[in-house]
């Protein structure tokens, strides 16, 4: 398991909300689905951790299982936290089955990606 980041998927580094005083993620390249804008209009709070799942992979709304070598993504934006995975180093994002919720306080974002990435990474079953 890689530590959680909050820099970019494409390397980019991570910028300060000037609200939250929270990482935001700045990821121009990025090909998950488009966001509403997140806290001070700029890009939705994120954080993202490489997981490898147990068996049975990982449940998602576009293609069904995904295994292997994962990266975790857990998005939080206009109150609404989302968890995303993508193949490692792959530019497709999918969203988790069941992976939404509404997430009232943005300082919750980084107890909900510590518990996803504790459920969903299981290298050794």
């Amino acid at each position: 398991m890689t530590d959680a980041t909050t820099g970019g998927a494409d390397g980019t580094p991570a910028t300060g909300n000037p609200t939250t005083g929270q990482p935001t993620t700045a990821e121009p390249n990025s090909t998950a689905p488009a966001a509403e804008t997140g806290p001070a209009g700029g890009a939705p709070d994120s954080r993202t951790t490489d997981v490898v799942p147990g068996p049975g992979g990982v449940m998602t709304d576009e293609v069904g299982v995904v295994t292997g070598e994962l990266t975790l993504r857990t998005e939080y934006d206009a109150g609404q936290v989302t968890l995303r995975v993508q193949y490692k180093d792959a530019d497709e994002w999918y969203v988790v089955t069941g992976g939404r919720a509404t997430l009232a306080d943005p300082a919750a974002l980084d107890a909900v990606h510590a518990i996803a990435v504790a459920l969903i990474d299981r290298p050794e079953g």
